[in-house]
């Protein structure tokens, strides 16, 4: 079968590989699409502390049943709900697996989705609804990013949030407080391209580059400033801004991972008795809930997909890394002969 495969740092190969044959209680899936993720492009840096060489990447992927499944029947549209938990840490045994002491997952620690097909264990398996498009349903797992995001930081409806970053996460987790409601979303992000876009969706938009990000929020919360924030970009230009457009007892959400630890003013933590809130991956119940958000189509997320085959993957890679291009997530289209 045909497989995008990490071979070394800055080396993404299109190579055969032979089709994973199934043990005790595993599933068959044929692969329909798969997204280059942020952690993905780590995999590819060379940078992942876990992902070693050679690696089918991607865990986050769309496809059909082909076999070993107990209950579902073959051809059943699914997706893959890719966290590994250990079941024994306190973590796991409190309720939450999703932060466990040892977490693993697909297309990290173990070859992924990025392939004509891909052996899971079945309790990772999710159905998908009749009819729901498998190119939509790979983008499922980035929603529920932003499901878990919008549901740790204590969200209310007509709450009004600022969204720092226009990339896949970002745009998931303002897409969710829009489904959700919110009064205002407003996404600050340097990048035109993903300006534009952010726009096109519905969002206020404040250019990085340009606008006073302070004055801004100022001026569409009528002097309050926002009720909740989210750095979804993870960068230390961050921290200039994104304590003093919350209002006091605000709420400010970590989504994207830092490189390095930023500065952050404490001060203005304790002053406006402010909360810190840290959000990692996301619950089975958020896969559902972005399900349904995908699913009523009142968010446009189709617009951030942007489909290759997968003998573009070196390339494509290369061009993520560089930003010599305008895809916001890409997805790579996998085709099988089952």
């Amino acid at each position: 079968m045909k497989s995008i495969q990490y071979k070394a740092t800055q080396q993404v190969e299109v190579a055969d590989k032979g089709v994973p044959e199934l043990g005790a209680g595993e599933v068959l899936i044929k692969v329909a699409y798969a997204g280059v993720c942020g952690s993905d492009m780590i995999i590819y840096q060379g940078a992942h502390p876990r992902a070693k060489a050679p690696l089918v990447m991607g865990h986050e992927f769309s496809g059909t049943i082909v076999k070993g499944h107990s209950t579902l029947a073959p051809g059943t549209p699914v997706t893959v709900y890719p966290l590994v938990s250990c079941g024994t840490c306190a973590p796991c045994k409190n309720g939450y697996a999703h932060v466990c002491n040892t977490l693993r997952l697909i297309g990290i620690d173990f070859d992924g989705g990025m392939a004509e097909f891909v052996k899971v264990p079945e309790d990772k398996v999710m159905p998908i609804p009749v009819g729901f498009s498998l190119k939509l349903a790979a983008f499922i797992e980035p929603v529920a990013v932003g499901v878990h995001a919008v549901g740790r930081s204590g969200y209310k409806p007509g709450d009004s949030a600022v969204v720092y970053g226009a990339g896949p996460i970002g745009l998931c987790v303002a897409g969710c407080l829009q489904y959700f409601g919110a009064s205002k979303v407003m996404v600050i992000e340097a990048n035109p391209n993903r300006l534009k876009v952010a726009k096109e969706l519905g969002f206020i938009t404040v250019d990085a580059t340009k606008d006073d990000i302070r004055a801004r929020v100022l001026e569409e919360t009528n002097g309050r400033n926002a009720d909740l924030t989210f750095d979804c970009a993870a960068h230390p230009s961050v921290h200039t801004t994104i304590l003093d457009v919350l209002r006091v007892q605000g709420t400010s959400v970590v989504v994207g991972s830092y490189k390095k630890p930023p500065e952050v003013d404490l001060l203005k933590v304790e002053f406006k008795e402010l909360t810190l809130v840290g959000t990692r991956v996301y619950e089975r119940r958020d896969f559902e809930v972005a399900i349904a958000i995908l699913q009523s189509g009142r968010v446009n997320f189709e617009r951030l997909l942007t489909v290759a085959p997968p003998e573009e993957a070196p390339e494509q890679f290369r061009n993520l890394l560089s930003g010599n291009t305008d895809a916001i997530k890409m997805l790579f289209e996998l085709e099988a002969q089952a």
